[in-house]
């Protein structure tokens, strides 16, 4: 199986520096490292991972690339890219193509709940670096990560309108059960299955709905989702390692699509939990 989302880091900052404004205090736990990762993922069958830069090391994707260099069947990377650069810095086009070279081909974008905004608040991606990132994903087929919550689905819905070939995968369902996923807010996730590029990682789910194992409140959500978009459009994810932190474990995670949710085929689970991630981020061929 493939967890399409999980964050590493070391202790190491000699090696692996930190980003300016963060140090060590700021780690949710002293390291998890790759090794760590597959100690805890290896049991529950897990063997391939799609490692998604943390936020405090910036713009330095050397953990994750390194990470990925010494092992790419089983590592591939989600890194950072902003937006809007310093004029210094090459633009988000140019370092997404340089980061898909190490095996980093999809990259987390925000939504407005998280940023600046700029403009007007409702088109928060009315903007040239936004616009760059989108052509450059459809041109060579690099995906973007969204972390976002239910009231940014409609400009995401928008973008993708604009730029149809790029890949785009929302994280963590969206949120939609992070309060409750009411019908309106789910539907708002649903109609975006008509992307025929967009997906979604089913996961997180010690942060949504009830948050306590066996997390079988969520299954009337995964359906919903799952009929909406397709197997072939979901992915699973853990988001380790805040789901490997008592009372939730790794486990747990794999559990509710790979024992729980029979309302799927045997094969539907496999698709969730294996081939679209696995087709998406290990087997694709990108033009770069």
């Amino acid at each position: 199986m493939i967890d399409a989302h999980v964050h590493v880091w070391t202790a190491n900052t000699r090696r692996y520096p930190l980003a300016p404004g963060f140090t060590s205090q700021d780690f949710s736990y002293p390291s998890f490292s790759a090794e760590e990762l597959a100690a805890i993922a290896r049991p529950s069958g897990v063997t391939r991972w799609n490692l998604v830069q943390m936020t405090w090391y910036g713009l330095d994707h050397s953990y994750i690339a390194d990470t990925i260099a010494a092992d790419p069947r089983h590592f591939v990377g989600t890194g950072i890219v902003p937006a809007i650069c310093d004029v210094a810095l090459p633009g988000p086009d140019q370092t997404m193509r340089a980061l898909a070279q190490q095996g980093i081909v999809a990259f987390r974008l925000r939504g407005r709940s998280t940023r600046p905004l700029l403009g007007d608040e409702e088109a928060w991606m009315a903007h040239p670096g936004y616009e760059r990132i989108f052509a450059a994903a459809e041109a060579h087929d690099l995906g973007l990560s969204f972390l976002l919550s239910p009231p940014d689905l409609p400009e995401l819905d928008r973008m993708c309108g604009l730029f149809p070939g790029a890949p785009v995968i929302i994280d963590h369902l969206g949120l939609v059960g992070r309060s409750g996923a009411a019908d309106e807010v789910l539907e708002a996730l649903c109609r975006l299955a008509r992307h025929p590029r967009v997906m979604v990682k089913v996961g997180a789910f010690y942060a949504l709905g009830a948050r306590t194992p066996p997390y079988l409140d969520l299954l009337p959500l995964v359906r919903r989702v799952a009929a909406a978009f397709g197997p072939e459009r979901c992915m699973w994810e853990s988001d380790s390692p805040h789901q490997a932190k008592a009372p939730h474990s790794y486990e747990a995670a794999v559990a509710l699509i790979r024992d729980r949710a029979t309302f799927l085929s045997p094969d539907d689970r496999e698709q969730i939990l294996t081939r679209t991630a696995g087709d998406f981020f290990f087997d694709r061929q990108r033009a770069l």
